[in-house]
């Protein structure tokens, strides 16, 4: 005796109704994970924003490189028309600067009284020890002894 159904389809065997109850099980699954995916909205915002910053980190990388490369061409076009005799002018006029601050610089320690020396060289310490303001101060009270030194010449 057969079982059929009541349509006369042939009874599935328990073989065949197992692989079917496998095969829901396993599209059930990826319909749950597909479903969990979409409902991670923290997960997918920190997707989206490794991948935007990954993009940034690109293009800023290739504007750097152009831009790299266009001061590269902009300096080499800028040595290859500037005139030898300029070149040295510029090079001696940067030397010129250079030892006239080193004279100054001299100057200034030579004229400069005892007092004023050991207060700037305290206050030069503590502004190394991170006191900003301090410095301010130090840079002004030099200003106003060499001012004070020019007024007496």
């Amino acid at each position: 005796m057969s079982h059929q159904s009541q349509d006369n389809v042939p009874a599935a065997t328990p073989e065949q109704l197992r692989e079917q109850v496998e095969h829901t099980r396993e599209q059930l699954g990826r319909t749950v994970e597909a479903l969990a995916g979409k409902a991670d909205i923290k997960g997918q915002t920190k997707a989206k924003a490794a991948e935007v910053k990954e993009q940034a980190v690109e293009q800023a990388a290739l504007l750097t490189g152009r831009l790299r490369d266009t001061s590269s061409q902009a300096a080499e076009l800028i040595k290859d028309k500037t005139p030898d005799p300029v070149v040295e002018q510029v090079t001696h006029a940067a030397a010129q600067a250079r030892d006239g601050a080193a004279h100054v610089g001299r100057m200034v320690a030579e004229n400069t009284p005892d007092p004023v020396r050991r207060k700037a060289a305290s206050v030069g310490a503590a502004a190394r020890a991170g006191r900003g303001p301090l410095l301010a101060v130090a840079a002004l009270a030099v200003l106003l002894v060499l001012r004070r030194n020019r007024r007496r010449k």
